[in-house]
This record gives structure tokens, sequence and C-alpha cells, in this order.
């Protein structure tokens, strides 16, 4: 996996922790927190941005990891599935750049838009998904 998705996959990890300080999850939450979203985009190193989260989440299941489902449905909009791990991914996700930073929701869906242009489908799910999140806040 490149570097930078690397320090994407960490930072998501880290800002998962917060998120899940905030809704007072006990250690080992946070544990599996750091570990889901350290993980979240294994499936970049077999597929690409439409299908990543679905190579990932069976490369998971296949081998019993217990949050596969939060990484096959992270960043779905249409999704019935619904977890508190699954909302902190997305949040935490929705919130880092490419490259690791903390940027929050406004900067991150700038720098979807900059790199899928405005008319993407990856730009057009990225806005509403963090509308969606801003709501649950």
């Amino acid at each position: 996996m490149e570097e930078y998705k690397l320090k994407h996959s960490l930072a998501v990890a880290k800002k998962m922790i917060e998120i899940g300080k905030e809704c007072n999850l006990d250690d080992k939450e946070l544990q599996d927190l750091f570990v889901l979203g350290f993980n979240h985009d294994i499936g970049y190193e077999y597929g690409n941005n439409f299908s990543h989260e679905h190579i990932g989440g069976e490369i998971l299941k296949r081998n019993n990891y217990k949050y596969w489902k939060e990484v096959y449905y992270h960043g779905d909009i249409n999704t019935q599935y619904s977890s508190l791990f699954l909302q902190i991914l997305n949040k935490a996700d929705m919130q880092i750049d490419k490259y690791g930073n903390d940027v929050g929701y406004t900067k991150r869906l700038e720098d979807i838009k900059d790199r899928y242009g405005e008319n993407s489908i990856t730009y057009k799910n990225a806005e509403i998904l963090i509308s969606k999140l801003r709501s649950e806040d």
C-alpha cells in the first residue's frame, strides 16, 4: 500500500479512538476501533476507489475478522447495515484527508472534489454521507 494511504489509515485509526472516547467506550472497544481504522482501506491493495470497501471486507470476512461488515459498508450511503463502529469509522474517514491530516468534513469534501471532480459519483456520495454524519452529531 502506498505510504500516503498508510498515513491516512493510521490517522483514521487515531481519530476513531478520539471519537470513541467521546462515546465513553471502554479500553477494549477503543483498541478494536484502532484496528478497524487502520485496516479499513486494506482493499486498495487489490482494488480501486470503487471496489476497495467490498474487497477489503471480503478479505477480512475470510479471516474471521469481527468488524468485516464495517469495512465492507464504510462510505456506502445506501446500506441498511448499521453499527456504532460503522458510524465512527465513517465520521473519522470523512475528516481525514488522503495524506493523514485531520481536516474536518468541509476540507475533506474539497479534497475529494479536487481529486475526483464535482460531478463524480465519489464526490456526490461523499456529500450525502457527510450530510448524514453532520445530522447525527
